[in-house]
Parts: structure tokens; C-alpha cells; sequence
């Protein structure tokens, strides 16, 4: 049976460090609560939500032999991971974190030059879909996707940047957040124009999202949805929402409706310590997106 959804590459570690403030002041020692490791990144984001959510999950990346790779696997063992070897170890990232949920990454991709994702790793796997990590490593994998409607997500794009150009423009459907654009609008046109985009939806945080579709020139704003509680920590928020809305689209929901999906997802991801170890599932997510009424 195909599985529903293929992820490539962005599995890694956090390292979440809670913080008094964001900007953190220069002082030689802050005394913080206990600093942890978690599983990280943004692919596992997206298939650890994926599978909260009932999705058939295949994985596949590099990661190194070390004590974070092995945290990996086994933050990852409910779900069909095709691993290969990462020769500079597994990606990791420190995360700070202040008291109202925002967050400062720094990120170590453990990068080899020209290291790329094997294709004998994936290539057997024809999913209904697949989400590809804009990973160096995963750069050259789309030819092998052909025939495979693929999504991207860009992140803090400047919408310049030419790193991201071969995922931005060889993706059906793109997501990005709109922190370093200073025309979203604009930038969504010329994804679609220029790439292969059918759909691009950029994410705002509080303010929502603007949703671009192709053969419309109208961008659309959505809002967020409500928090369901207090803001703990917003680390896996953006890759909730790319989580709900796969959710949606693969079930044949309208687009209103994923949107509304991975709002809802990513609102949750906002009030749950760590990043991605408590995805909201099914259940709880089609009960806030269909509350009983009476």
C-alpha cells in the first residue's frame, strides 16, 4: 500500500535552552532551567505531525553515527525511516527560548559539501505526496520525484537568497514565512509565475496567512486560529501547520479548510513544551476544526 507521504531530508536535535529575555543582554553566566535535548528540524516536524494525524509516513536523510543520531532514531522508531550516513554527524540546532514562547535558532546543518541524499534511500517510494526539507542534501532530489506532486517549505526566505531557489521554484506547493519579506504579495506572484507552484501560502504567526493560488491573482488573508491556551514554547509551529494543512489537502478538503486545519495545528504546537514531541492528533484536531454545537 503507498504510503501517504514521503518526507526527505531535515531531521536533526534541538538543544532548547529557556531564557529570561530575547535579546538575551551579555552577562558571563545566566543560571537557566534544565537544558534539553529533542528530537528537531524541520522534516521530523513534519512527519511526526503527518503521523499524529493518521498519515502513512515514509522518511528518509543522513544522519550521523553519534549520540544525537541515535536520539534521532529513536525519537523516529514508529515511523518507516530509510536512513543513510551523514559524514560531518547529525544536523543540530540551540534554541533559545523567552518566557513568551518566541524563539532564536541557531542551526548547525553539519553540512558536507556536495554530500547528497542517495536516491537508492527513497527511490522505491511512490506516495501520494512528498515534502522536501530544504536540506543542501536534498537540492538534487526532485528529478527522482517526477510524476509526484511535491511541497516545499522555504522559512525565513528574504525571497533573494539563492540557496533557496531550487526548492522555491521546483515545488507544487510552496510555504514560507513572511519574517524577512518586505512584499510577501509580490514574492508569492513570482513563485508562481516564475516555478511551478499551483499553491503558496505564507505564514505570518499571529497575524495568519496570505494564500496565493494559481490563475488568481487575488492574495487571500486568513487568520490564525485561537491559541487553546497559554503560549509555552514556539518552536514547531511553522512545521504544525505545513502538518495540518498536508492533512487537509490529502483528504480532498477545500482550501479554506486546510488552511483552518494547519492554524488549528499550529496553534497547538504553541502551547506544548518542546518542539515536536506533542503533536495534536486526528481526533483533537478535527474536534477544534468541528466543534459540537448545542
Amino acid at each position: 500500500m503507498s504510503p501517504d507521504l514521503l518526507v526527505l531530508g531535515g531531521t536533526g536535535v534541538d538543544t532548547t535552552v529557556y531564557v529570561p529575555e530575547l535579546p538575551l543582554p551579555y552577562r558571563d553566566t545566566y543560571h537557566v532551567p534544565p537544558v534539553v535535548d529533542r528530537i528537531g528540524n524541520t522534516g521530523s516536524g513534519v512527519a511526526l505531525g503527518c503521523h499524529a494525524l493518521g498519515l502513512g509516513v515514509v522518511l528518509a536523510d543522513l544522519i550521523g553515527d553519534d549520540p544525537q543520531g541515535e536520539l534521532v532514531r529513536r525519537a523516529l522508531r514508529d515511523l518507516d525511516c530509510r536512513w543513510g550516513p551523514a559524514g560531518a554527524g547529525t544536523t543540530r540546532s540551540v534554541l533559545l527560548v523567552g518566557p513568551d514562547g518566541r524563539r532564536l535558532s541557531l542551526h548547525d546543518p553539519k553540512a558536507t559539501p556536495g554530500e547528497r541524499l542517495p536516491v537508492t534511500l527513497y527511490a522505491g517510494v511512490r506516495a501520494r505526496h512528498a515534502h522536501v526539507s530544504i536540506s543542501d542534501r536534498c537540492r538534487d532530489v526532485f528529478a527522482a520525484l517526477e510524476g509526484m506532486p511535491v511541497s516545499t517549505d522555504l522559512h525565513d526566505w528574504d525571497g533573494v537568497n539563492d540557496y533557496h531557489k531550487d526548492f522555491a521554484y521546483r515545488a507544487d506547493l510552496v510555504f514560507l514565512s513572511a519574517a524577512a519579506l518586505r512584499d510577501p504579495a509580490a514574492v508569492m506572484r513570482d513563485l508562481i509565475a516564475r516555478g511551478r507552484a499551483r499553491t503558496v501560502v505564507c505564514t505570518r504567526g499571529a497575524g495568519g496567512c496570505l494564500v496565493l493560488t494559481a490563475g488568481s491573482d487575488d492574495v487571500r488573508a486568513f487568520p490564525a486560529a485561537p491559541l487553546p491556551g497559554p503560549v509555552a514554547d514556539s518552536n514547531g509551529a511553522g512545521d504544525a501547520f505545513v502538518s495540518g494543512f498536508l492533512y487537509g489537502m490529502l483528504h480532498g478538503r477545500p482550501l479554506e479548510e486546510r488552511v483552518r486545519l494547519g492554524a488549528i495545528a499550529g496553534a497547538h504546537a504553541c502551547t506544548v513544551t518542546g518542539t515536536h514531541e506533542s503533536p495534536i492528533t486526528e481526533p483533537l484536531l478535527l474536534e477544534r476544526a468541528h466543534p459540537p454545537t448545542g
